[in-house]
């Protein structure tokens, strides 16, 4: 399985938004953002966050594919 970074880094992209967008919505910066990317882990509260956001369920990553 992919790192949840680079699966979100993918989400992002499918959607077509930018990173500036992402960091907006997640109020942080896109450095931050750069960071989350490269992440094999991240915090739930995070996740769930992020998951909200991209429209996304990352907690079942094999329902959604």
């Amino acid at each position: 399985m992919k790192p949840i970074g680079e699966l979100i880094k993918e989400r992002l992209k499918a959607e077509e938004r930018s990173v500036a967008w992402f960091a907006r919505k997640l109020s942080c910066s896109r450095v931050n953002v750069y960071k989350i990317f490269c992440k094999e882990y991240i915090d739930t509260e995070l996740l769930t966050r992020i998951s909200r956001i991209l429209n996304y369920d990352f907690f079942n990553i094999s329902r959604n594919t």
